[in-house]
């Protein structure tokens, strides 16, 4: 098979490697790809937005199966183009995909079949919301509609830092506003949890927690995400079956009375307090550095499950997965998620003491004649897998003090509620 995924973070170089694994593949292509996933894949810098210029591409490579990695593709109708064109293709269709491109979508499916979530208000102005704020109390979570990279999230202690929340949401920070949602803040632990659908069955797809907060301790900025490890400690069968039955199994029924199908993967970012779990949003792909943290405890052929998918035959599909426990931390960009800066040179990359069970999966890099350069705020996922998220913790800590980059930050406490408590 000649497979194409479309992205270019750390995330898709983990499906890159995920599937280059399998002995059904014959080519990747990666569009546009890292420094990582040139080493498993062609690079093809072509712009996915023109969408002519995208399938005169796919049908001229004889590419068997598309991968869409990032949201922003799939929430633009991405999958729709594709499947019109007869195209195969794992994501979900446009209307799925409003499931994370509009929070008040979600929101609204949420009230009629009686999904456990925040209590919240939508806003059109400026002034309605800070009416609103006004009589609220605090702390309270303002957030942008739409598409935010992760980032679009404010949980504000007072008035005054939520007037700062709306004034940025309205004022374009995260692209054009025309909403804004403000919700009740949650009490708990949060957890993702993930689900693979072919549009009529679905396999739970592992658990995760990850580091949203730049700073140890889960303090400061929101970022894309800061390290994670899977499983989740606060996995259970009971709070599984919960899950299933009061979140996910609505959410796709409600997308089936749309006249839609779910093709892909559902990522449930929860809130859990007291064994009872809360839907704070839904992403419609893998999350990143979730992604990055669970396929390498996946014993099955990934290929194989995405072709369940795409052919509605995901019902008697096994998935297994090693007992192990996997940890990952992103090492960043000074500055990040502020201003940092691009460019910067990475030695060493080469020279460190790697075992099987170590991963780095590339993120902001490039490659400029066989020597690596930083191309964003998050630049490598290092990932270990072990029998303790403590022993993963101090070998991924050991390989990134290795590696010695000078423009670097991580966050040394990842985990540090299981591993610490």
């Amino acid at each position: 098979m000649i497979i194409c995924v479309i992205g270019s973070g750390g995330r898709e170089h983990a499906i890159c490697k995920s599937i280059q694994k399998s002995s059904k593949v014959k080519k990747i292509f990666c569009l546009p790809g890292n420094a990582g996933t040139q080493e498993l894949a062609e690079n093809v810098d072509l712009n996915i937005d023109d969408h002519d210029e995208l399938i005169k591409f796919l049908k001229k490579s004889k590419v068997d199966l598309v991968i869409v990695g990032p949201e922003k593709p799939l929430v633009n109708g991405i999958t729709n183009v594709l499947e019109n064109n007869n195209i195969k293709v794992f994501g979900p269709r446009k209307v799925p995909s409003q499931l994370e491109g509009s929070k008040t979508f979600t929101k609204e499916i949420c009230k009629k079949y009686n999904i456990p979530t925040a209590k919240f208000g939508v806003f059109e102005t400026i002034d309605e919301t800070l009416n609103f704020l006004k009589k609220s109390n605090f702390p309270i979570v303002i957030k942008a509609d739409g598409l935010a990279a992760g980032k679009g999230v404010y949980i504000s202690k007072n008035f005054q830092e939520s007037k700062d929340a709306v004034k940025e949401i309205f004022g374009g920070k995260f692209g054009s506003a025309k909403k804004i949602l403000v919700e009740e803040f949650l009490t708990g632990e949060e957890m993702s949890f993930f689900i693979i659908s072919d549009g009529k069955n679905f396999k739970v797809f592992q658990t995760a927690q990850d580091h949203k907060r730049v700073g140890e301790g889960d303090l400061g900025k929101n970022t894309g995400g800061m390290g994670s490890y899977s499983p989740s400690g606060l996995i259970n069968k009971n709070l599984e079956s919960k899950i299933i039955n009061k979140i996910i199994t609505p959410t796709l029924k409600a997308i089936n009375d749309l006249g839609e199908k779910y093709k892909g993967f559902l990522y449930a970012g929860l809130m859990i307090s007291n064994n009872e779990p809360f839907l704070i949003e839904y992403n419609v792909r893998m999350g990143d550095p979730e992604c990055q943290t669970i396929l390498p405890l996946l014993e099955t052929d990934l290929v194989d499950i995405f072709m369940a998918c795409c052919d509605e035959k995901l019902e008697k599909f096994e998935i297994k997965w090693s007992e192990k426990k996997s940890l990952c931390i992103v090492l960043c960009s000074k500055g990040y998620p502020d201003t940092f800066q691009k460019n910067v040179k990475i030695d060493n990359l080469n020279n460190l003491a790697f075992s099987k069970n170590d991963f780095i999966f590339h993120a902001g890099t490039k490659k400029v004649k066989n020597e690596i350069f930083s191309n964003g705020g998050r630049v490598l996922n290092f990932v270990t897998t072990s029998s303790s998220f403590k022993n993963s913790r101090e070998r991924i800590i050991n390989l990134i003090n290795q590696l010695n980059w000078k423009n670097g930050f991580f966050r040394k406490d990842i985990g540090f509620k299981i591993i610490d408590k």
